[in-house]
């Protein structure tokens, strides 16, 4: 039997093996001080954690919150094991992370061996100031995630958990799983400035390329917001604004080195100083003078003032109470800092014009090939220049040239320039020929042939309505009819959402809920029986945004079926005009509604109720999830109303051209999908998918079995003749 893997795959598979083993002969005699390491990591987090580090997290996650809000606030352990285990996969997680260097660099003759260690040694100053450096900078965005981030998003994740009437009640798990993830997210972002310095220096990523696709970065930004954080604006550009900001600074950081690299030959340091002293001194003085007037005019009150407005605990400490010097004494030093600072910058800045102006004559023709003047290249440099610098000339261009090149007596510059110049025509017309006969035999013309083909093997040459190159073609043609409409489409979704999370966000949800506990046995309702918690910080927002995509499904569905219809109706799939729309809509509303009030006020109360009966006799307290909760309240309610449903729309599809006997006869294609759906729109247990699954085959035999009477049996049809209607 052959094997699933290639030759490349399994060589590499191989090699990585082999490559693997070796480095642990490496480093087997000293896998010892491996393991002590990993013992001290795994052993100094787990009791970090149990002293400490829970207390801390604990208070970033109240500091905002006002006194009410944090009582309503708790973390709790769902299992007696879940803070034991929680510890020690985090020490886990921490001690492999501090054994990997380790442990690489004990087998770094194993690397060397197989070429993967660097040949060329990195001085040790280096490597210290490279990794001081990512120890500072990951320092630093862990700092901002918890002095800053984390106590705005936990008041208003646990305000928004409040206003609809719900308990954070967060299991410790997932409230450090939440912290942690954007713990690592924040301390990750903040080595931009260190990755992209080091990658532009390296010229590995020119630092143009940073600078020219500065967009697809604050794209790649957003993204990652969306990923790491709520799913609310608000803190999706908490996360994203610094990180922006980041990477501005760090794109003039690394024009800066770049910079310097180029131009260090060039650098008099006391001539760059002496021509802009002017600004060294002015940025001096005018740091001096702002921490002075900024003492002096009470600007240490403001800042407090503001700080006091939004609750902040932080504050700016009073002339004297830094140093312990008297308040005028203290201010004089202050002012010397600031002095200093802005002295730095001045001085950094003087430094950097003058290497940039040194370099500027040098760079001059970097990343744009035809500026490199011909004439200036001797021999060599034509034979070595790019292609784009030959490219560009015209005929005249390049005899001018040459014929000047013979003038100075260079007769094989000469003949090097017209080489050269023929090369680059000989390229010129080998891609016009090559775009002709792209453009006759474009990749839309393989693909058809490809897909012809792949058709008729499946059809043996033969393709009619009812195979699979019919079912094809149909598909093709309706998409592409759907998709001309995508904006359309794109609006009617997008607003839909917006508006279903806004009003469960304003306090829809709350209504709700409260309007369907007061339909629950009195036994059930009271506060001390039946509770909605959430687990999770974000749970109450991602079920919000959750439901509000499950509405603008539902109602942008009726918009692909009208702008579909007019496909479906050219390939005989519906036979109706495309009015029709129109009645199904109000047909499927009608029963969505219907079974949607049946299960609320009736269907929803009574299975709750019989679901918690055990629990309220025994006397015990009944936590819901809020996902829980609420997908229970969906798939009593709207569950309903979907089950109705099924049979309208079985007999609106025979109306518009399915018939009967299709519809029996593909019961078979209609499980898999049901199943499909309750896999994708169910918890992930097959019970529940079971559960879902089942009714909706229910109805949809009940569907046939309308059919079967309506149709007489499948001898007559709702739908009209082809070519009526």
């Amino acid at each position: 039997m052959s094997s699933a893997l290639d030759e490349d795959t399994r060589r590499a598979i191989d090699g990585g093996r082999e490559t693997a083993g070796a480095m642990l002969r490496a480093a087997q005699k000293d896998l010892q001080k491996v393991f002590i390491v990993f013992l001290v990591g795994f052993l100094g987090t787990f009791y970090a954690l149990r002293l400490y580090v829970w207390g801390f997290l604990e208070s970033v996650t109240r500091r905002n919150m006002n006194e009410a809000l944090s009582g309503q606030v708790q973390i709790i352990a769902q299992t007696p094991f879940d803070v034991v285990l929680l510890q020690a996969k985090i020490g886990l997680v921490t001690g492999l992370i501090l054994a990997t260097p380790i442990f690489i660099y004990y087998s770094r003759d194993a690397l060397r061996e197989r070429g993967a260690w660097p040949e060329t040694p990195v001085p040790r100053w280096k490597l210290a100031l490279i990794a001081a450096g990512m120890v500072t900078l990951f320092t630093a965005g862990v700092a901002y995630g918890y002095f800053f981030f984390f106590p705005i998003t936990f008041q208003f994740l646990a305000q928004a958990t409040v206003n609809i009437g719900f308990e954070p009640t967060y299991s410790i798990v997932k409230w450090a799983q939440f912290m942690f993830l954007l713990t690592v997210s924040f301390g990750l972002a903040s080595q931009l400035p260190l990755v992209m310095t080091l990658l532009s220096y390296a010229e590995i990523v020119p630092y143009e390329t940073f600078r020219d696709k500065w967009r697809y970065a604050v794209v790649a930004v957003f993204a990652a917001g969306a990923m790491f954080t709520p799913p609310d604006p608000f803190t999706q550009i908490l996360w994203a604004v610094p990180v922006l900001a980041l990477y501005g600074f760090s794109l003039y950081l690394s024009k800066i080195v770049v910079t310097a690299r180029r131009g260090s030959e060039q650098l008099d340091f006391r001539n760059a100083v002496t021509k802009r002293w002017n600004v060294v001194a002015g940025s001096a003085a005018l740091g001096g003078a702002a921490v002075y007037l900024f003492y002096t005019y009470g600007g240490d009150d403001a800042v407090n003032r503001g700080l006091a407005l939004v609750d902040s605990g932080y504050v700016v400490l009073p002339l004297g109470s830094t140093f312990g010097l008297p308040p005028r004494t203290e201010l004089v030093v202050w002012s010397v800092l600031g002095g200093l600072v802005l002295f730095l910058f001045g001085l950094g800045y003087a430094v950097y014009k003058d290497i940039e102006e040194s370099v500027g004559p040098l760079e001059r023709g970097v990343g744009d090939p035809s500026k490199i003047a011909v004439e200036d290249l001797d021999v060599a440099g034509v034979r070595a220049a790019p292609p784009e610098v030959f490219a560009d000339l015209s005929e005249d261009e390049a005899m001018g040239l040459a014929g000047d090149a013979l003038d100075a007596g260079d007769n094989e510059k000469a003949q090097a320039i017209l080489d050269r110049f023929d090369e680059a025509e000989e390229t010129r017309e080998a891609d016009e020929a090559a775009g002709e006969t792209e453009q006759s035999d474009g990749i839309e013309d393989r693909a058809t042939r490809a897909g012809g083909t792949f058709l008729d093997e499946l059809t043996d040459g033969e393709s009619d309505e009812d195979d699979i190159g019919g079912y094809y073609k149909d598909i093709t043609f309706i998409l592409e009819t759907i998709t001309s409409k995508t904006f359309w489409l794109a609006v009617v979704f997008m607003g839909t959402m917006a508006t279903t999370f806004t009003a469960l966000y304003a306090g829809g949800l709350k209504i709700v809920y409260e309007n369907f506990l007061s339909r629950l046995p009195d036994a059930v309702t009271p506060d001390e029986v039946l509770n909605v918690v959430a687990l999770h910080p974000m749970e109450a927002l991602v079920f919000e945004v959750k439901f509000s995509v499950l509405v603008a499904v539902i109602v942008t569905l009726p918009f692909v079926a009208f702008f579909a219809w007019p496909a479906l109706r050219e390939r005989n799939i519906v036979r109706r005009r495309r009015a029709t729309v129109f009645i199904w809509v109000g047909s499927l509303t009608f029963g969505l509604l219907g079974g949607f009030v049946l299960g609320y006020f009736y269907v929803a109360p009574g299975v709750i109720s019989w679901l918690v009966n055990d629990a309220v006799q025994a006397n015990m307290l009944v936590s819901y999830r809020i996902t829980d909760f609420f997908w229970l309240i969906f798939f009593t309610t709207g569950g309903i109303g979907i089950l109705a449903d099924i049979p309208i729309l079985m007999l609106l599809l025979n109306g518009g051209g399915i018939t009967y006997q299709t519809m029996r006869n593909r019961w078979r294609e209609v499980t898999v999908g049901l199943l499909a759906f309750a896999a994708v729109f169910t918890p992930a247990d097959i019970i529940t998918m079971f559960i879902v699954t089942i009714p909706l085959m229910a109805a949809y035999g009940v569907g046939l079995g309308v059919l079967f009477v309506v149709t007489l049996g499948g001898r007559r049809n709702l739908a009209p003749a082809r070519g009526t209607a």
